[in-house]
């Protein structure tokens, strides 16, 4: 019974290293296929609140040369409290977007409870205006940025393409957006309900004023005139995503800028994100569209 037992264990193993060997062979020829220009600051180190660990971008550059190239600024989640542009996922959405074309530019910024979610939308925006004024350095077309974001990095992402209060005042708008699964586009609502076990976590990021959970909500701050939207929703994440992404697709149509508004059936808020890691991802061909 031990001798059948492990003949019948031994080929999951093979399978689990088969797949294994595959994967990091596919890292390695996307790595081959890219260059990385890393701890990029795009604040000043002059200026009062600069973070030498946080206010830092990643460059992902082709290693073809060809005319500039679009590029998509991408914006990680993370409750608001928690990730990194180092972190290994988004390292590795940095080379799928090289591989795709994109000069891409991942960034860090600052997190709860060092600062609030206005600060953050705020390293955001800055981290974008420093995008426009140099990566054409790099092979990149300041006039098509497509800015991403996923969860709390689409919230944010969402922000500085509304125009939140005076960061329009101060830095440039995107040629488009994508928001993956974005959360917080109406924490206004959703803290004012405190509906959900926990919810009490958000009170870090967000304060306990209602005036700043409107001020980080990109809801109230949409106008006509923003670049165009692409919103992606998970079938299965949470309900407040779902509701609040659907109140800003109405709002928008409101405005006569109905955004591009598509549900992946099955899909689960971590998915969302994950699913960048396969190159033929829907994902990535709704980033070449935008930046037609």
């Amino acid at each position: 019974m031990k001798y059948t037992f492990r003949r019948l264990a031994l080929p999951p193993l093979g399978l689990l290293l088969a797949a294994i060997v595959v994967l990091l062979a596919n890292e390695w020829a996307m790595a081959r296929a890219s260059h990385r220009i890393a701890d990029v600051p795009y604040v000043t180190a002059s200026a009062p609140d600069f973070d030498a660990k946080r206010h830092l971008l990643d460059i992902y550059q082709p290693k073809k040369e060809a005319a500039p190239r679009p590029v998509v600024l991408f914006i990680h989640g993370g409750n608001w409290n928690s990730g990194s542009k180092d972190d290994i996922l988004y390292k590795t959405i940095g080379r799928r977007l090289a591989k795709q074309g994109f000069v891409g530019v991942v960034i860090s910024y600052r997190l709860a409870p060092q600062v609030l979610v206005p600060q953050q939308a705020g390293d955001c925006a800055r981290a974008l205006a420093w995008t426009v004024a140099h990566i054409k350095d790099y092979g990149g077309d300041p006039a098509r940025i497509v800015l991403m974001g996923h969860s709390a990095g689409g919230g944010l992402a969402a922000l500085l393409a509304t125009g939140s209060d005076t960061l329009l005042a101060r830095h440039a708008l995107p040629h488009a957006v994508l928001l993956d699964d974005p959360a917080g586009l109406d924490m206004l609502d959703y803290l004012t309900k405190m509906e959900y076990p926990n919810d009490a976590q958000y009170l870090v990021p967000f304060s306990k004023d209602p005036a700043v959970w409107r001020q980080a909500s990109a809801l109230y701050h949409m106008r006509a005139g923003a670049p165009p939207f692409s919103l992606y929703i998970g079938g299965d994440t949470y309900p407040s995503i779902k509701s609040s992404s659907e109140k800003f697709r109405q709002r928008m149509k409101q405005l006569g800028q109905e955004p591009k508004y598509v549900v992946e059936p099955g899909k689960k808020h971590i998915p969302m994100v994950l699913q960048l890691f396969w190159s033929s991802n829907m994902l990535y061909k709704e980033l070449h569209r935008l930046a037609e």
